[in-house]
Parts: C-alpha cells; sequence; structure tokens
C-alpha cells in the first residue's frame, strides 16, 4: 500500500503531496484538475514508467526536472526525472530510483509495486487493432512472470536483425537469414507458450467475473489467433520463415510470428468488438481488471493498489455495486467528477480528496 505521496514539477504539479487510506481514496475533482495525474504519479512510483507517456512528457512544461516520492508498505521510493543537455527541447532525459537509501538506474520485476490501472481509454484494447492487445497480454506476462521482459526484447532484437536483412539485396542476404529464422522461430514459440497459458487461466474465471459484473449470466472468452498448430508451433514457423523469404524480402518485413497474431475476445460466442455495447464492453474490460487484480496478487505475493480513473461515470448501479464488492481487500484510488456518484456505495468506508 502506499500511504503518501509528493509530486514536485510532475504533468499538471508543481509541489503538491496527498496522503492515502488503506481502503477506498476517492480523488474528486472537475476535468483538467490533474486527477488523472494523480493515478499517473502512483503508478510511475511503483512501475517505474507511465503507461502511455515518454518521460520526457511527465516533466512540468518549461520545468528542468521532476521529483516523485511516495510511502509505501515496504518503504520510501523516489523517482527522479532531470532533462539533459542545453535545452529543454533537447528531449533527453535521465531517470533514477531511491528504494528506501539504495540507488538503481532501472526497477526489476521484484523491485516494482504491483499495481493494477483502469482508465477510459483501455477500452481501446477490445476495440482497436491486435497490436493494443498483444501489447496488453505481455504487459501482464512482464508483470508477473520472471524473464518475459527480457524473452520478448531478445525477440524483438531478433526481428529487427531479420528486417534489417529484408531490406537489402536478397542475393547478399539470404545466407544471413537462416540464422535469424531459427532464433525468431525458439523466441517466438516460447513468447505463444506463455500468451497461451496465461490466457488459458484467464478463460477459467474470465466469465463468472463479467456475469458478476454484468449481473447477468454470459460466457466471456479470449482467444488467441494463430495460423500455426500451437503443440509444434516453433518448426511451423521456422517452415514459414523459410518458405515465404522470397515474399518477405518483397515487402521489407517479417509477416509470420508473435508480432503479427491476434488475440480476440468473444462474448456469448459473438465477437465483442462486433457486436457488443459499450456497456458490455466496459464491463469485460473490468472483468480483466479484475483478473489481473489476482493474478499479480498470486504472482508477487502481495496485494496489488488498484488505480480507477472515471470508472463510474459509465456504470450503471448493479455493475457498480458489483465493481465495489471486487474493491474490498485492496487499496483503491478512484477519480470522479461527481462524487455522490461513487460515495453512495461506500458507505463509510472511503476517504475523500478533493482537488
Amino acid at each position: 500500500m502506499i500511504s503518501n505521496i509528493r509530486l514536485q514539477n510532475f504533468r499538471s504539479y508543481t509541489d503538491d503531496s496527498f496522503e492515502f487510506e488503506p481502503g477506498v481514496n476517492i480523488v474528486v475533482g472537475p476535468n483538467a484538475s490533474g486527477k488523472t495525474n494523480l493515478l499517473e504519479a502512483v503508478l510511475v512510483l511503483a512501475r517505474g514508467s507511465s503507461y502511455k507517456a515518454k518521460d520526457v512528457e511527465l516533466i512540468k512544461f518549461d520545468k528542468p526536472w521532476a521529483r516523485l516520492d511516495g510511502y509505501f508498505e515496504k518503504g520510501p521510493r523516489t523517482v527522479k526525472l532531470v532533462f539533459q543537455g542545453p535545452a529543454l527541447e533537447s528531449g533527453v532525459t535521465t531517470k533514477s530510483f531511491l528504494i528506501g537509501d539504495k540507488p538503481f538506474k532501472r526497477l526489476s520485476l521484484e523491485k516494482t509495486v504491483p499495481v493494477v490501472f483502469f482508465e477510459p481509454n483501455h477500452l481501446q484494447l477490445i476495440t482497436r487493432g491486435p497490436r493494443q492487445r498483444r501489447e496488453y497480454i505481455d504487459d501482464l506476462l512482464m508483470r508477473s512472470e520472471t524473464g518475459f521482459k527480457s524473452l520478448s526484447a531478445n525477440y524483438l532484437r531478433a526481428l529487427a536483425q531479420r528486417n534489417a536483412l529484408l531490406k537489402q539485396n536478397p542475393d547478399r542476404a539470404q545466407s544471413q537469414l537462416f540464422a535469424w529464422d531459427i532464433r525468431i522461430s525458439e523466441l517466438g514459440g516460447k513468447i505463444v507458450q506463455s500468451r497461451v497459458g496465461l490466457i488459458e487461466k484467464i478463460n477459467k474465471k474470465l466469465s463468472k467475473t463479467y456475469s458478476d459484473i454484468a449481473n447477468q449470466k454470459s460466457v466471456a472468452t479470449i482467444n488467441y489467433e494463430t495460423p500455426f498448430p500451437l503443440d509444434n508451433y516453433s518448426s511451423k514457423l521456422l517452415s514459414k520463415l523459410e518458405s515465404n523469404a522470397g515474399t518477405d524480402f518483397g515487402r521489407g518485413f517479417t509477416a509470420y510470428g508473435p508480432h503479427r497474431e491476434d488475440i480476440l475476445f468473444h462474448l456469448n460466442k459473438r465477437p465483442i468488438a462486433i457486436s457488443a455495447s459499450r456497456g458490455e464492453t466496459r464491463s469485460l474490460l473490468l472483468a480483466l481488471k479484475i483478473y489481473e487484480l489476482d493474478l499479480l496478487e498470486k504472482a508477487r505475493g502481495q496485494k496489488p493498489i488498484f488505480l480507477l480513473d472515471d470508472v463510474f461515470s459509465e456504470l450503471d448501479g448493479a455493475r457498480r455495486r458489483a465493481l465495489v464488492d471486487y474493491l474490498k481487500g485492496y487499496q483503491s484510488i478512484i477519480t470522479t467528477t461527481d462524487a455522490d456518484a461513487a460515495i453512495e456505495y461506500f458507505s463509510d468506508q472511503h476517504q475523500l480528496i478533493p482537488l
């Protein structure tokens, strides 16, 4: 849990401090008052990076540095961001961390604090292209499975090497391609194995959680879409990379592998991106976020902090009550423009933080 935070030159904040209770914390303020920025600050302290912004974008406009200080259950944490170069417009920053009194340049998984974050733009995960869905599953794996982050980075490096060769003369590059085909197929097989394993775990709980939130019995599932059989994925991918090399040279990129595959959501056997209402889509996303809480708690051995940005605005009363039941036992920080819309569901078990 986090008990307090100080923000200096972070986003819209110059120098402000906030205290949090162990249960539900409701941050209330009008639009553009800094509610989302406060959640983002907690996220950066916990995970070491933003969910969407580059480090340079976290520093308040026209300021040379930003700093976050927070006190967590296991002690104090600090993140420092400093512009480098002769001008602020250079866009180059250095980032450093203090955990207790020990400095770090980057945070391993073990040095992070588990946190689950929901904000309205996450709806694009379901409704937009496959890249967002792949990134969502991979991000979950990076935060719960030791070694997956380096596995993903190694795959992307091998893919970049192969793509660089595909932009060269085929007569010169062909002889070097096979080594990268092998590397990509080996790493790709491991990535797909982790993705499918996680999806299978999610599917065991997703329908019940969704039905509880939507107050209607439904079947919600995630399907991994790949042209290759899962039991011998690596060998089939290797064969395809070899047979498709000529086409890849013509295109200048690698057309097969985990970086091109999709993850689809279905509700009652129908694609949710096509047939679901906004309320159904939001309920499914909340069900996924609630699964994250359980996944991270089991993987990390501690309860995650739950950050929810403007989640009550589009939920009806039944969905709000179901969500509140899942919040019990977790420290939550919820933002809203309408305090009454949130407070009535928590009786006295909340703290109000006005902005």
